[in-house]
């Protein structure tokens, strides 16, 4: 062990050369290094050896004896330093492919490399102006630390990337004295022969690196500091530690003026991976829109699934056997077809056990309808996330894709999409939209914010207005509609206007564009002042101007057969555009907008 007082030297070294018994050599060295206190880390493949160690000076010389007695190490040069503390943790002997990764086959230092230029050949070339190009092969983080006046960077993250970044260079520099350099030299071996099958003529690479140039040179035509690959982060000319240190989040080097910038919060942010909360969101939005492609292909609900539907007992229904209870409440199926599904197990109970036919219904109790290997119909699953933050989720929805689980759709719909995306978080739709509406939408993301939002659609607080294209053309510019609307559905789900019975209603309609040469049609735009359902198309139907792509409110006496449209069908020309509010977070005023679709442009 070192005393506090005693230097630790630090060597780093490479040398490439035919290494043989590779598992042996390394249990070898490294039950010895790990006996002469050293630490560090020591590569070993079968195109040579690369390493950097710290110990005392004794433990080095150890080292570096029992090295050069392999065959082909014999000439192994280390470049030494000297630091106050061990710069690394642990000693690692690994066994590599490549000691430096490049991944080109056909490159072979240990047999030929580009010619070497020593230190101070280059400072003198330097001194004298000699026209060249010095080429930094190293990785742009290192190259922020510093590098040599007028060097051309490569530009890449990691050394793999070299070869695609030569292609990149330009034409004129293969006929031109081209000096490569990086800390050591060791990636020169590799990426000048490289550069040399790439047709450049002339190319040098620093004997050493930058560290040999410290050594001989100084820092005379260098800006900065090198980026070493231990502790010390940074060394100067002097070949001492600068102080720099290194984001533990995204492994940027950072100088001692970049670690007291208020963006670097150690293990969490510095001032190249510092996002602000918007940036965050839209990094994390980006990241939704990628996972849902994977969603999507294909459709979960293309892949039959057994579902169930949820039913609870109503007082009316009470005491009757469950087989004609289940009929009065779901007409869709006659009493002798839930008869039927009774019998085959496929109503349960709560505790998953099957009913049976000889059950009497009582209020309140809840059964599910298992409905086998379901099927459903494809739908437009890409909608965009317009915006995100910690209480609100934006989208604009596309069409045909239904909101809500229901009818012919359990996994083919928003909600499903959602709960997948935002897991473990369960997002509620603050409104909603029929499956053939398109345009945002809005989501929070907990039930406090819910509960901060949802009064204000109670309260009718939340300004919405759409685009419409309708058929016909309106006398006037603007115009109101404010027949009441039944409260209970018909066929479909349909509703209608009911003047006596109904639930007050109002819309107001502003026509934006008359196209009654192109096809008869009339765009709108559209503030329904309250929220009832199918509002905007009840009223477009009862004032004669029916929308496009209305299947159910068509105006021409005839519902349609289904209520969610299919792929082929012509859309529904109905689009929420815009929406105000106030945020519930801040409870300041906000207005989001959806892009137009195409047949409002």
């Amino acid at each position: 062990m070192h005393t506090p007082t005693e230097k630790i030297t630090n060597i780093a070294a490479y040398q490439f050369a035919t290494l043989t018994d590779l598992r042996t050599r390394r249990a070898d060295l490294l039950a010895k290094c790990r006996d002469w206190n050293l630490k560090g880390t020591i590569l070993l493949s079968h195109e040579g050896i690369n390493l950097f160690l710290a110990g005392s000076a004794g433990s080095i010389d150890r080292v570096l004896a029992e090295l050069r007695s392999w065959p082909g190490l014999e000439t192994l040069t280390p470049k030494y330093s000297e630091t106050d503390h061990v710069p690394f943790h642990r000693m690692l002997v690994r066994l590599k492919k490549e000691i430096i990764a490049f991944g080109i086959d056909g490159i072979e230092p240990a047999r030929r490399t580009s010619p070497k230029l020593p230190a101070r050949t280059l400072k003198q070339w330097l001194d004298e102006g000699r026209p060249l190009t010095l080429l930094d092969t190293r990785n742009d983080y290192e190259v922020r630390m510093g590098t040599f006046e007028n060097a051309l960077p490569i530009g890449i993250d990691h050394f793999r990337d070299f070869p695609s970044a030569v292609n990149k260079l330009p034409a004129d520099l293969k006929n031109r004295p081209v000096v490569m350099f990086c800390t050591g030299g060791i990636r020169c071996e590799k990426a000048g022969p490289f550069m040399e099958q790439a047709g450049f003529e002339n190319v040098f690479q620093l004997d050493g690196g930058i560290l040999k140039y410290f050594e001989e040179c100084g820092g005379a035509h260098y800006r900065g500091e090198c980026f070493v690959f231990d502790q010390r982060v940074g060394v100067g000319p002097n070949l001492r530690e600068t102080g720099s240190g290194v984001c533990f989040k995204c492994q940027s080097p950072l100088t001692v003026a970049e670690q007291t910038d208020p963006r670097h919060v150690p293990g969490v942010s510095c001032p190249y991976c510092f996002l602000t909360p918007e940036e965050q969101h839209q990094r994390s939005i980006q990241k939704r829109h990628q996972k849902l492609e994977t969603l999507i292909d294909p459709l979960p609900g293309s892949v039959p699934a057994d579902h169930f539907k949820p039913v609870r007992i109503s007082e009316k229904c009470a005491g009757l056997p469950l087989a004609e209870a289940l009929g009065a409440m779901i007409p869709a199926l006659s009493v002798t077809d839930w008869t039927r599904e009774i019998e085959a197990g496929r109503v349960l109970q709560d505790n998953d056990q099957p009913a049976s036919t000889a059950d009497t219904a009582k209020a309140g109790v809840r059964y599910r309808h298992r409905i086998v290997d379901v099927v459903e119909p494809p739908v437009n699953p890409r909608f965009e996330i317009l915006h995100e933050d910690e209480a609100l989720i934006v989208l604009s929805k596309p069409a045909p894709l239904p909101m809500h689980p229901g009818g012919r759709y359990y996994r083919n719909t928003l909600q499903h999409f959602i709960d997948v995306l935002y897991h473990p978080q369960r997002p509620h739709p603050a409104h909603r939209l029929d499956a053939n509406t398109t345009g945002v939408v809005l989501f929070t993301r907990t039930r406090h914010f819910a509960g901060r939002l949802q009064p204000q659609f109670e309260r009718n607080e939340v300004v919405k207005t759409y685009l419409a294209r309708v058929r016909g053309t309106p006398a006037e510019d603007h115009f109101l509609c404010e027949c009441p609307i039944a409260s209970a559905p018909r066929e479909l789900g349909a509703r209608a206007v009911d003047h006596e019975q109904g639930l007050p209603a109002r819309t107001e309609f502003r026509v934006l564009r008359r196209d009654t040469e192109l096809d008869g049609t009339t765009l709108l735009e559209v503030k329904p002042f309250t929220g009832r359902t199918n509002q905007i198309r009840i009223h477009l139907e009862q004032l004669g101007f029916p929308l496009v792509g209305d299947q159910t409110y068509s105006g021409l006496g005839t519902r349609g057969d289904r209520q969610t449209l299919s792929m082929e069908d012509q859309p529904l020309c109905l689009h929420a555009l815009r929406i105000e509010f106030r945020h519930p977070l801040t409870l300041k005023p906000v207005t989001f907008e959806a892009p137009h679709p195409l047949w409002a442009q």
